[in-house]
């Protein structure tokens, strides 16, 4: 099963197709699909299947790949291999499905390695991946893909140290002094890939390379942010990065300055009660419409990470008191 996590890093998938449909429909999908993922968490897995299949029939057969590749997860684990198959085929060899790394050790998928079928699905997927790898510069990517690991490893253990030992832990510190010490040694080595070369597209150096320089960036001090925002900005323009990481660089760039963030990624804490709350947000009401332009999914679905409720007029009653926090954020 694909998997996002939303705090640290941004998942980018190719589309398997580009949505065009009207609102209604969309919203539609939408629901459809996290319906999918609600039965998958709960090991329901052929209601779940079942409900990728919906989402498939509301937009007459088209989906994204990363639902595709979920629904195959969900009819696997329901014991049923043709129906997972028929969605592997339809991303890997007519959507150029790449990930050779996650669909070879996905456990989901475990059920179907002794089929027939499988070979055929992996031959698929290291075509692709060498098709997509032509042109790339293979020492960058190297050397990105270590940056990566080395930004996300000790960061994924955050969430675990904070449920054993608490936010306020010495073990929560010794993490975070961990953290800052690779993030500095890793934005010496990416200043020096975009003071050089710019910032280089997927075709150069892979999606998860494409990712390490907006990460990395996203993970610097404020003045590097506001520094390297221009040239994101032209990336962006160019097609060399994703309008949805631009979003939240813009929103940590504009909270750091004192502003309120435009899309709602940034997500506060009150340190007395441990509640969790949405940053001050620019025009609460259009918000998801903005979400919606570059890529983001619903507010609603993002907050629920944190469990949270995405109510618009409560948010406004309450924001007052969100920029306050801020305030004395900045203040300290």
């Amino acid at each position: 099963m694909i998997r996002t996590t939303f705090i640290f890093s941004i998942f980018f998938s190719c589309f398997f197709w580009v949505r065009n449909a009207n609102a209604q429909q969309e919203q539609v999908y939408d629901s459809l699909v996290t319906q999918a993922f609600g039965f998958y968490e709960v090991k329901e897995y052929k209601a779940s299947a079942e409900k990728y299949a919906e989402a498939f029939a509301a937009f007459g057969g088209k989906g994204f790949a990363g639902d595709r590749y979920n629904a195959a997860c969900s009819w696997a684990l329901a014991g049923v291999p043709d129906s997972a198959f028929v969605q592997l085929f339809k991303i890997t060899q007519n959507g150029g499905y790449t990930n050779l790394e996650h669909i070879s050790s996905d456990t989901d998928l475990n059920t179907l390695h002794k089929d027939k079928r499988w070979k055929k699905v992996i031959n698929s997927v290291k075509k692709n991946k060498e098709k997509e790898e032509a042109n790339f510069d293979k020492p960058l990517v190297a050397k990105l893909n270590k940056i990566y690991e080395e930004d996300q490893s000790h960061r994924m253990r955050i969430n675990e140290i904070n449920e054993k030992y608490g936010w306020k832990s010495p073990q929560m510190d010794s993490i975070w002094k961990v953290i800052g010490f690779h993030d500095s040694l890793n934005l010496i080595e990416v200043k020096k890939i975009l003071d050089t070369r710019g910032w280089l597209g997927a075709d150069v150096v892979g999606g998860k390379g494409n990712s390490t320089l907006f990460l990395v960036i996203q993970h610097a001090d404020q003045k590097t942010q506001e520094q390297y925002l221009p040239m994101m900005r032209e990336a962006v323009a160019k097609g060399n990065a994703a309008a949805s990481s631009l979003a939240l660089l813009e929103d940590r760039v504009a909270l750091g300055q004192g502003k309120k963030q435009i899309y709602g990624s940034q997500i506060g804490m009150f340190k007395e009660t441990n509640e969790n709350y949405v940053l001050p947000l620019e025009d609460p009401d259009n918000v998801d419409k903005r979400r919606a332009s570059v890529g983001l999914g619903k507010l609603q679905d993002y907050v629920s990470y944190w469990g949270m409720t995405w109510n618009v007029e409560e948010y406004k009653l309450n924001l007052p008191r969100y920029e306050e926090e801020q305030k004395k954020y900045h203040q300290d």
